[in-house]
């Protein structure tokens, strides 16, 4: 996970920042719900998501959007038909009402950053992605516990985070459609191409631990620089649709025909003796 959270950034609200333990939390959860439906993911790919429905053009309504990510029914609706092995389901309501307690928290958080002005990445009321170092956590366990992870493929810094955040995009292509002015699309096009290098391997030596001062090199130079490149974009896409607003839906009539026109009903009369009299 990230370094300790920031404090609260000022105008934003009183409510502290998630911690180290409520992300705990959140994990227990999500590996409770994978308990039943062995596709639910891992945090790092909620936060990606999360970030990419905050940046959507359309503001999507949470009973849509968990649903998604979680294959989990909306709020007061039944699991369905469907084995558990195939959708998703909170133990309890308890359970649910602290998921979605915690997960609005982080919304605001989120949503709270990515409007605020910042002008480094290092600003303590930037977006900060809690995201995992697993290579560099590997390789700083013992020898023994490296074992058990042998010949596994690692996720690369941060790439867990873009898979979430390019699966939302994925997901509501309407949302993401490339607008008809050019710089606006040549604007979309960057952003996104800049998260979804993200989703690549890193596959360059590794040269620093992103995470920690003194921990083992996981993380090529680039792989972080591409990184906060990232974090930029994704500024970029809630500037942009914010800006832009909701798409507006064209409203085509239906041409009517001349009245010398043969009628559309197939009569065989002219429009005006037919479906055009009166």
């Amino acid at each position: 996970m990230t370094p300790s959270s920031p404090a609260t950034p000022s105008g934003a609200s009183e409510t502290p920042w998630l911690d180290s333990d409520a992300f705990d939390e959140l994990d227990a959860i999500l590996d409770d719900l994978r308990s039943r439906y062995d596709e639910t993911p891992q945090w790092e790919f909620c936060e990606g998501f999360m970030a990419a429905v905050i940046c959507s053009r359309r503001p999507i309504p949470a009973a849509e959007y968990l649903s998604v990510l979680l294959d989990i029914p909306a709020d007061g609706e039944t699991q369905g038909e469907a084995p558990e092995a195939e959708s998703g389901s909170f133990a309890s309501d308890a359970q649910r009402e602290r998921f979605l307690a915690l997960w609005n928290q982080r919304w605001k958080e989120v949503e709270t950053a990515l409007d605020s002005e910042v002008d480094s990445l290092e600003d303590d009321n930037g977006y900060h992605p809690e995201v995992m170092d697993v290579r560099g956590a590997v390789a700083d366990m013992p020898p023994g516990e490296q074992a058990a992870f042998k010949g596994e493929e690692l996720p690369a810094f941060a790439q867990v985070w873009a898979l979430g955040f390019m699966f939302a995009v994925e997901s509501w292509p309407e949302e993401w459609a490339t607008p008809r002015d050019k710089d606006a699309a040549k604007w979309l096009d960057g952003a996104l191409q800049a998260v979804v290098a993200m989703t690549e391997d890193d596959e360059a030596a590794p040269e620093v631990s992103p995470l920690s001062e003194d921990g083992a090199p996981s993380t090529s130079i680039a792989r972080l620089n591409a990184f906060g490149e990232a974090i930029w974009a994704v500024y970029d896409l809630r500037e942009l649709w914010k800006t832009m607003g909701p798409r507006v839906e064209t409203v085509r009539k239906e041409a009517t025909p001349g009245r010398n026109d043969l009628c559309y009903c197939g009569s065989g009369r002219k429009y005006k003796k037919c479906h055009g009299a009166g």
